[in-house]
């Protein structure tokens, strides 16, 4: 990789992790970042176990474990014996779990639209092109 193509690749892992970091604070429901991804996970693909959850939030199953607990204390998330293996727990985000993660992407999208209100019709435009590219970058 050049030096230009280094600096590209920073600027941009800057300005993605700012955003995004920026964005998180907005409607969070008093929850944690790594709570309210555990439980959008669990909203979006459905209930799973624990150690899954955990492979898949890339956190070691300890962490995802007190995370799971904080939220079945909360009734955001349910658990119940893997019919599979009786000693693994599935995890399933209740309706009120789902409820939360709708608020908080809720907030979230408004608060992005605000700041794309912002944008000149320009820059604008070369988001909206961007975001094709953005992305494929996310194909592993």
């Amino acid at each position: 990789m050049s030096s230009a193509e280094t600096d590209i690749a920073a600027r941009l892992y800057l300005a993605i992790g700012r955003l995004s970091r920026s964005l998180r604070r907005s409607g969070s429901a008093g929850l944690g970042h790594g709570s309210i991804s555990a439980l959008s996970t669990l909203v979006t693909s459905g209930e799973q176990r624990l150690g899954d959850l955990a492979a898949r939030e890339n956190v070691a199953a300890p962490t995802m474990s007190r995370i799971v607990a904080a939220l079945v204390e909360a009734g955001y998330v349910g658990r119940e014996p893997d019919p599979a293996d009786r000693r693994a727990w599935l995890v399933k985000a209740t309706e009120e779990g789902a409820r939360i993660v709708s608020g908080v992407r809720s907030n979230r999208v408004r608060d992005l639209g605000k700041r794309l209100d912002r944008l000149t019709e320009a820059e604008l435009a070369t988001l909206v092109a961007a975001i094709p590219v953005l992305e494929s970058l996310l194909a592993e």
